[in-house]
């Protein structure tokens, strides 16, 4: 393609500027004749006497013209009687029409001439087109070649150029082709060219980003698989008893499987809430996320029956929060959740709204025995539990998922006078608004 088009372009220009060479030809040529015969004019002008019949000398043996150059031809006449002619020139080639140009055909070849009239004098020159065509070729022949050969050669070097400047893909090509369907390690970026290098980078991000993706489903499906196997055997266990007894342990293995039931119930939500937060999920439900309204949805959904344990402290801010709803809910119930879970029944839970440049902390205190600090760097993982609890496990993953997903942060730390502080700090929006109120228990 670029090939053709610069050969079109080139081409284009070479035929527009022969053309113009060809008319400038002409041109010159004509002018040449026309100087010719206006000089010639002047020449014999200069001492008319000297051709004036009556001095009785012969005007043709005064003037001594030089032969014409090949193809140019000069006649001279003085009141219609031809008084000199080039040597060699044919009557019928220089033969006067009239003045100025005029074209004529003699012997098979054409000629053009140009007659001037001046005291007295009739001046015609002429010269064969044949010559013309001739010069005419032989100064197109000189810009042609060259034009055409240095065209050619810049083809062929554009070919090997192109085909060298795309030999790093190929080769790229090829080492991606020689991959194994599960091979995600980068691509060395030593023997690629430095053009290729921003793809190779590019790449090589993707790669590990797949490489990412796939441990974490991968790690996920194992966790998931354990941990839903002890639910799905206690259960298995309690109706199995419920089937061989009756009356009261009938009753209490129901129950016991009920609880089961629940508790699976409650992961498979927590898992699918995580592979949600943690893939291309999208959570736009239209709703405005503010600030004081997350943390009443959050208390309600995290102590629905005894929400008067839980401390809710404003300060004065409801910004809007850029992230969805449904997500910055989930997320602030989720360490209400913990904290509630872990504190004592006759101890509070104050919950904090803290204003940061663009962003909002909400800050979660709980009375429960806190966390070790080796403890406190596995708490996000999931699946970790402290003892064989009632949680899932699955709680602070979920939170660590929204806060990496949206630019968030979540901050865990052992409170001097006992018990955890966790930190949970979500972007705001520019338009952010903040409005008075007051201090609430709930």
């Amino acid at each position: 393609m670029i090939g053709i088009s610069l050969s079109l372009l080139w081409g284009g220009i070479a035929l527009w500027m022969l053309r113009d060479l060809d008319k400038e030809m002409h041109r010159t040529l004509d002018q040449r004749l026309a100087m010719s015969a206006q000089m010639v004019a002047g020449l014999m002008s200069q001492n008319p006497a000297a051709w004036d019949g009556r001095t009785g000398k012969s005007g043709a043996s005064m003037l001594g013209l030089a032969a014409a150059a090949k193809g140019l031809a000069c006649q001279v006449s003085l009141r219609g009687e031809v008084i000199a002619r080039t040597p060699g020139a044919a009557p019928e080639a220089v033969a006067a029409f009239g003045p100025g140009f005029a074209e004529r055909e003699f012997r098979g070849e054409r000629w053009r001439s140009y007659t001037v009239e001046a005291h007295g004098f009739r001046v015609t020159t002429a010269d064969r087109l044949t010559e013309r065509n001739t010069l005419l070729r032989n100064v197109m022949e000189a810009a042609v070649v060259p034009f055409v050969v240095a065209m050619i050669g810049s083809l062929i070097a554009l070919w090997f150029g192109v085909k060298k400047g795309l030999l790093p893909l190929e080769r790229l090509r090829q080492a991606l082709a020689s991959r194994a369907p599960d091979t995600l390690t980068p691509l060395p970026a030593a023997p690629m060219s430095r053009d290729l290098l921003p793809l190779v980078t590019t790449l090589n991000q993707v790669l590990e980003q797949m490489s990412g993706t796939l441990r974490r489903e991968r790690r996920f499906t194992s966790d998931a698989a354990h941990e839903l196997r002890t639910p799905l055997t206690a259960i298995k266990t309690h109706l199995q008893v419920a089937r061989i007894t009756r009356g009261a342990e009938a009753a209490q293995a129901l129950e016991y499987a009920q609880e089961g039931v629940a508790r699976l119930q409650h992961t498979l939500t927590q898992l699918l809430t995580l592979s949600q937060v943690e893939g291309p999920f999208s959570w736009n439900d239209g709703r405005v996320a503010y600030a004081d309204e997350v943390a009443r949805l959050a208390i309600r959904d995290a102590a629905p029956e005894a929400h008067q344990q839980v401390v809710f402290d404003n300060q004065g801010c409801s910004a809007e929060l850029a992230l969805p709803q449904a997500l910055a809910v989930t997320a602030l119930r989720n360490l209400l959740d913990n904290a509630i879970r872990h504190s004592p029944s006759e101890n509070s839970v104050r919950l904090e709204l803290q204003p940061l440049k663009n962003a909002i902390c909400f800050r979660v205190c709980d009375s429960g025995p806190g966390l070790s600090a080796e403890e406190l760097t596995l708490a996000t993982q999931r699946f970790w539990r402290r003892g064989p609890g009632r949680g899932t496990g699955l709680g602070l993953s979920i939170v660590a998922a929204i806060t990496e997903r949206f630019g968030g942060a979540l901050e865990l730390a052992q409170r001097p006078d006992g018990g955890l502080e966790a930190k949970l700090t979500l972007p705001t929006v520019k338009d952010a608004r903040s409005v008075g109120a007051a201090p609430n228990s709930l």
